[in-house]
């Protein structure tokens, strides 16, 4: 059947979904790839100045439970149907975002962020369930496909609508998230239709479904080898977080983005590190068919070792220098490695897990992501601060030297102490950056980033070698 007609095929609510999954991604990804600079920028500039651990502690948290909670709200959406609990994610969806653009101190933050993430969960096992429910054997593979690039198209927009709007209010990036939301609201009240429901789910108590659900977990986690591969995928998602945690961080105070944009022939204040974080998705988006085609000449863990090793070498590029066209295409290699990895994460465990259990095995593929991203908060907050943010090596500098400079306070932000500092070492502001930049190499944070990355294709070589022994999966023989 050629795509043309696979397309006329899907049915009305498969676009309806899909619609609603672009608009969400656009939201959510336009408030989670600035919110590390709104988290930690100075309260000069609107945002929040709080310190890298605290933002770590944030995201690393209310992102873990994103990848967690569907566990529970999956069970809760087949007991009492999607469109209910559709209307009662976008309700927390505008509340949080709200909520994130309104509360200022550090513990009604965190709470906002956790609320903003609950309603992420609610969302994020149904849309899934409605392309698997709305597509056959014909048009699964093309319906998924479909899937992937709403995501992605989403996950671009978001983040790139963020970066031209952050630097005059920081409210707009939050209100835009609210009126995309709202626009799901519209949707899924007037043409979201609720799909068929299995008439035994029906007769099960929300409760049992949720027994159910850890119980298949325990069961699925007694596979010893599958654990060790789960494991092993934690340090690359590890690594691949830090596109959102401490990349926007590192842009913003090492890159001359206005450099980088009048080169590109754009003027001052177009390039942000928010917007170059979307650059990853607009790859995906034109590349990953091309990348795909390449990737499925080779076993699935071969891919993903390949993949991985690639997707480090562009996390060098990214953190290792100040020149901004290299940071670019830091970017793009990365999100090359990311195409040859990521779909192959979700492939390899269809394929290992036995016939009987597929479903068992997939569930537990969010484990090692939401795992990664609490290990990522805290590999991204006080350590990356002390090798790499530029105010806490200013203040190293500053102890050294003696200067009298007051702490950052209600009166005193960031922006006012770093000014001072400047002053007072007889330095203009650029010229305070490169002398900290020589001074303490903040770009050595790549080793630790790239060896995540490298270190998780070692070791999934390694498992391949003495686990598998170079068995074929597809024959579920990790067995």
């Amino acid at each position: 059947m050629s795509i043309g007609k696979v397309i006329k095929k899907l049915p009305r609510i498969f676009w309806v979904s899909n619609m609603m999954e672009l608009f969400e991604r656009w939201a959510w990804y336009g408030v989670y790839n600035a919110l590390a600079l709104y988290l930690t920028m100075s309260k000069d500039t609107g945002a929040l100045g709080f310190t890298q651990g605290e933002k770590g502690l944030i995201i690393g948290t209310g992102s873990m439970l994103l990848y967690f909670l569907p566990l529970i709200t999956g069970a809760i959406a087949d007991k009492i149907g999607y469109k209910k609990v559709l209307i009662l994610s976008f309700s927390m969806y505008i509340v949080g975002y709200y909520m994130m653009g309104t509360f200022t101190t550090y513990g009604l933050l965190f709470f906002a962020f956790i609320f903003l993430a609950t309603a992420g969960a609610f969302f994020k096992p149904i849309i899934s369930a409605m392309v698997a429910k709305t597509t056959d054997d014909e048009t699964s593979s093309i319906g998924f496909g479909i899937f992937y690039m709403m995501v992605n198209i989403g996950g671009f927009i978001g983040p790139f609508i963020a970066g031209l709007v952050y630097g005059i209010k920081w409210d707009y990036v939050f209100w835009i998230s609210i009126a995309v939301i709202v626009l799901n609201f519209i949707i899924v009240l007037f043409f979201f239709r609720e799909p068929a429901r299995d008439e035994t789910e029906e007769d099960t108590s929300l409760g049992k479904k949720i027994y159910e659900a850890f119980r298949n977990i325990v069961i699925t986690l007694a596979d010893w080898k599958y654990v060790l591969f789960l494991t092993i995928m934690v340090l690359f998602w590890t690594a691949f977080n830090q596109l959102f945690y401490s990349f926007p961080v590192f842009v913003n105070d090492w890159v001359d983005l206005n450099k980088l944009g009048a080169s590109a022939g754009l003027a001052p204040g177009e390039i942000t590190a928010v917007g170059l974080t979307s650059l990853d998705a607009f790859f995906i988006i034109f590349l990953q068919l091309f990348i795909s085609s390449i990737a499925m000449k080779f076993k699935p863990l071969h891919a993903m070792m390949t993949g991985i090793l690639i997707l480090s070498g562009g996390l060098f590029f990214m953190f290792s220098n100040q020149n901004g066209w290299i940071v670019v295409l830091g970017i793009l290699i990365f999100s090359i490695g990311e195409m040859a990895s990521s779909p192959k994460f979700t492939e390899y465990i269809g394929r290992i897990a036995p016939l009987d259990k597929k479903a068992l095995y997939m569930g537990t593929s969010f484990l090692p992501i939401g795992a990664a991203h609490f290990l990522t908060g805290i590999l991204s907050g006080n350590l990356y601060a002390n090798i790499s943010s530029r105010f806490t090596l200013l203040t190293k500098e500053v102890s050294i030297r003696s200067l009298d400079i007051p702490k950052v306070s209600k009166t005193f932000t960031q922006n006012d102490y770093i000014r001072m500092a400047a002053e007072k070492m007889h330095m203009t502001q650029p010229e305070l950056t490169q002398y900290l930049w020589h001074q303490y190499h903040p770009s050595r944070i790549w080793i630790l980033y790239s060896g995540l990355a490298a270190s998780a294709a070692v070791f999934l070589f390694l498992y391949d070698r003495f686990i598998l022994k170079g068995a074929d999966v597809s024959k579920n023989s990790i067995r």
